[in-house]
């Protein structure tokens, strides 16, 4: 297989030797603009964890403030009490591109992704509840929280909140595109790259919106 182009490196070295990344070292990045630049564009993550040896992924809205990782869940799952003082692992990847080459070994995805260990925390003050889910609808849709109904306290008690810390990430990155091996380029295949972006599809209002009030702005990555 032909040498793959050389991507750059951060000069962060990675924060445990879990962390480090072996399998193509180069696509690793281990400072805090990279990882919260990912984290910031994600809307979904997926939390691992484990209970009575079987271990599940939970996909969930994940959000950021300073150096945590949020993310919620109903207080009537399993997930916030099982984990809460034990460790987990969060992730988030965006695909951008699906590459194509003339063989199928060669065939890849430009993504950015971060991985997050640590131990689970679940907030148990209420003011800390707030602000958290707060952030996580500001998150999504800047200057919405200040429209919106108060949250009551059973909506509030009916919520999990938990955080990890991200002093142990990891951002991974592949951005470089197609390549094929020596002799491949003129086998009559399509070779390149097909870039793939979310886009917010046109609103569609419920039958007690007011005539020209208009939708929310949606952050999307």
């Amino acid at each position: 297989m032909s040498e793959e182009p050389s991507e750059p490196v951060a000069a962060a070295g990675p924060p445990s030797d879990r962390a480090r990344l072996r399998r193509k070292p180069r696509r690793g990045f281990y400072d805090a603009t990279t990882i919260h630049e990912i984290l910031d564009a994600a809307i979904v993550g997926h939390v691992a964890w484990a209970l009575d040896g079987q271990p599940y992924a939970t996909p969930t809205n994940v959000w950021r403030q300073g150096d945590r990782l949020y993310w919620h869940a109903s207080v009537g799952s399993r997930m916030p009490r099982a984990v809460d003082g034990r460790p987990v692992c969060v992730t988030v990847t965006h695909l951008d591109a699906l590459v194509l080459t003339r063989s199928a070994t060669n065939h890849s995805v430009d993504y950015r992704s971060v991985m997050a260990l640590g131990t689970a925390h679940l907030v148990t003050d209420d003011a800390e509840t707030d602000e958290a889910l707060e952030a996580l609808v500001e998150h999504l849709y800047p200057g919405r929280w200040a429209q919106l109904r108060p949250m009551t306290a059973p909506e509030r008690t009916a919520t999990s909140v938990l955080w990890i810390d991200l002093a142990e990430a990891s951002a991974k990155i592949r951005s470089e595109g197609a390549h094929e091996d020596a002799g491949d380029e003129t086998w009559p295949a399509w070779g390149g790259v097909i870039p793939l972006r979310m886009v917010r599809g046109e609103p569609e209002p419920d039958a007690f919106v007011p005539d020209g009030m208009p939708a929310p702005e949606v952050r999307l990555p």
